[in-house]
């Protein structure tokens, strides 16, 4: 049965859209599937064959296109097509056909808190919901600086819905990924609006120079993005720095425009008298339950602070322990200057895993020592880290979240 889909609201009609966003789906897809292997840089070609030109097999094709129907939310494209034309345009039409037969839902991968993979479903309605709302917030805008994938999230809010609410032209998205930050600097416009990450931010606000053009706002997301980072931003010409806060699981909860300032928490969700949650009201009346992934603490009715994770339990040997917990323990060693703590993946074993940052001047190999005896008298069996991994800084993404780690060999 075919789902009618609101005219203004078919974002894939625009060919060189959906080509990004599954160029980004598809690279993300095998990146995962061959860890370590360099990639193809992005963008790639309407014309280019995935089996021929990327080396996939028939199992990756088929991994990539249930990948594709998944994110999508589309029906089944069918393994004699994907086998029989594994060229980027083929799986273009393909998915745009697919989207035609009706697109309710967009998913999104996240590497949740225990580092297992994880699916996160909306509503496009919902997605163009928060559209209309930060369409409000960047009023003026001429071009969209896209520096984040478009198949995430946040980057399909802002590079994919975002431009369509504002009624911008078809190429006023501008996709500067491979570009230094100051390249981006040298290629901005007046009245831009740029879409990056804290860690780009951070690079960023000392080749502007004060330089820029009038009226560039930035937007951040991700990741908190340092106070420092933010007012460094303004002193180097960005008109406007709006943080969003949310995540994969929520989209959007809040934004604020200024360090010193609490988030403003968008008006169609509610908070009520359970912390852990919030109610999401639809355009259609309906009302949704949706988990937060941190503490909040409110200042006033709709007006709050982040504070810090909130701990999800993993089991390890059938008893719940919590990840973060044992990474503050960690943190407590006095050669210990910063720790991480997740579940093993699944090829991995049944435990916990830790990485640990020395203090300057520790060594490795005797603070692993040191930290064995530590655990063992303030942890229980199940919550010690059954395997190790050292080094000069916490895993991340380019985001600015924290990653997933092999383990060292020797362990």
């Amino acid at each position: 049965m075919t789902v009618t889909t609101a005219p203004e609201h078919r974002w894939w009609t625009h060919r060189p859209t959906l080509l990004r966003v599954l160029s980004d789906l598809l690279a993300g897809e095998l990146a995962s599937m061959r860890p370590g292997v360099q990639r193809r840089p992005l963008p790639w070609p309407p014309e280019l064959d995935l089996m021929a030109e990327l080396g996939a097999d028939s199992l990756e094709l088929l991994g990539l296109a249930t990948a594709m129907e998944q994110v999508l939310g589309i029906g089944c494209i069918g393994e004699e097509r994907v086998l029989a034309a594994p060229r980027l345009d083929a799986w273009l039409e393909a998915a745009a056909s697919g989207l035609e037969q009706g697109a309710r839902v967009m998913r999104f991968r996240t590497s949740g808190s225990s580092g297992a993979p994880k699916t996160c479903t909306h509503l496009l309605a919902d997605l163009w919901q928060e559209g209309g709302e930060l369409a409000a917030l960047f009023p003026g805008t001429r071009r969209i600086v896209g520096l984040v994938p478009a198949h995430h999230i946040y980057g399909f809010l802002f590079t994919v819905l975002l431009p369509r609410v504002l009624g911008l032209e078809a190429g006023a998205v501008l996709d500067l990924r491979g570009a230094s930050p100051g390249a981006v600097a040298r290629s901005l416009q007046a009245d831009d609006l740029v879409v990056g990450f804290p860690d780009f931010w951070r690079a960023f606000a000392p080749v502007a120079q004060s330089s820029l053009p009038q009226g560039v706002t930035g937007v951040s997301s991700t990741a908190p993005c340092p106070d420092e980072v933010a007012r460094a931003l303004t002193s180097a010409g960005v008109a406007r720095l709006v943080q969003v806060y949310g995540s994969s699981e929520t989209a959007g909860v809040g934004w604020r425009d200024g360090p010193e300032r609490d988030y403003q928490l968008f008006p169609y969700w509610e908070a009520g008298a359970d912390p852990s949650v919030l109610t999401r009201l639809r355009r259609d009346g309906s009302r949704a339950v949706f988990p937060l992934q941190d503490k909040l603490v409110w200042s006033a009715p709709g007006r709050f602070l982040p504070s810090g994770r909130i701990d999800h339990a993993v089991q390890v040997g059938g008893v719940n322990v919590f990840p973060a917990y044992v990474a503050d323990v960690l943190r407590m060693h006095p050669h210990v200057d910063d720790a991480t703590v997740r579940a093993m993946r699944p090829d991995e074993g049944q435990r916990l895993k830790a990485f640990v940052v020395p203090r300057h001047g520790a060594q490795a190999a005797s603070l692993r020592a040191e930290l064995d005896a530590w655990i063992a008298e303030r942890l229980s069996t199940p919550e010690r880290p059954a395997a190790w991994t050292f080094g000069s800084a916490l895993p991340r993404q380019a985001s600015g979240k924290l990653a997933d780690w092999i383990i060292d060999t020797d362990d």
